[in-house]
């Protein structure tokens, strides 16, 4: 199989100066942004679906996209309750056969549902984020999520957290967010899928000669990261 899915370009050489600025900004400052009625109606209802499956461990996976990485991880941890999350009806919607008994797909604002989640004292076994726009522009890095007011949920959240990009140096600025919040150790680390895809995504990328980069990281519940 080939594919030709262009190579990321970017204007900076390196993890961005006003990172640490901004994830110190993100654990000191309290997010203000409203939660969204629809986000809020979207976690009731997937709370319910978690309630109903007992005390099955729960894997998010955030940014879902078509729900493909959801259905093969509800296969993969077929003991868990899988949740994905996007927030194009669009995506959500299309057809790519029934979901496992095991897995929900959420149609929800992240940043709300991360933090009505950390409020409402969920607790992931596994948190996947897979392949997240990469606003690879010096000027859209607070458009990443490590530099967004809602990282210190990300991780509050806690669980065996794994990140998927195939730009290298989000998954640096990743790991470096996430030493300055935590202090644990984190690097970026070559991936290789071996035709064990999670995403639609992952495949093209792999397909078209990307370097895949991965960070992983076991964390504890900790919501008082969250200012």
């Amino acid at each position: 199989m080939q594919a030709s899915s262009r190579s990321i370009v970017s204007n900076q050489s390196g993890p961005h100066d006003d990172l640490p600025r901004r994830v110190g900004r993100a654990l000191t400052h309290p997010l203000q942004k409203p939660v969204a009625e629809h986000t809020r109606e979207a976690f009731t209802a997937a709370a319910r679906w978690r309630n109903a499956l007992g005390e099955s461990p729960l894997i998010l996976d955030a940014g879902c996209g078509v729900g493909l990485s959801t259905r093969r991880l509800a296969k993969q941890f077929p003991d868990h309750a899988v949740m994905g999350v996007d927030r194009s009806a669009d995506r959500l919607s299309r057809e790519h056969g029934p979901l496992p008994a095991n897995a929900l797909l959420v149609r929800a604002d992240l940043v709300d549902f991360w933090r009505l989640a950390l409020a409402d004292g969920w607790q992931p076994a596994r948190h996947y984020l897979l392949y997240p726009n990469p606003y690879p522009k010096a000027s859209q890095l607070k458009m990443r999520w490590q530099a967004h007011p809602v990282f210190p949920a990300i991780l509050a959240l806690g669980g065996r957290f794994e990140l998927r990009s195939n730009w290298r140096l989000y998954v640096e600025e990743f790991a470096l967010a996430i030493t300055q919040a935590t202090g644990a150790a984190v690097d970026a680390a070559r991936y290789e899928p071996e035709d064990d895809y999670l995403t639609p995504f992952e495949a093209k990328y792999h397909h078209s000669g990307h370097a895949l980069w991965r960070l992983t990281v076991t964390l504890p519940h900790r919501p008082q990261l969250l200012p």
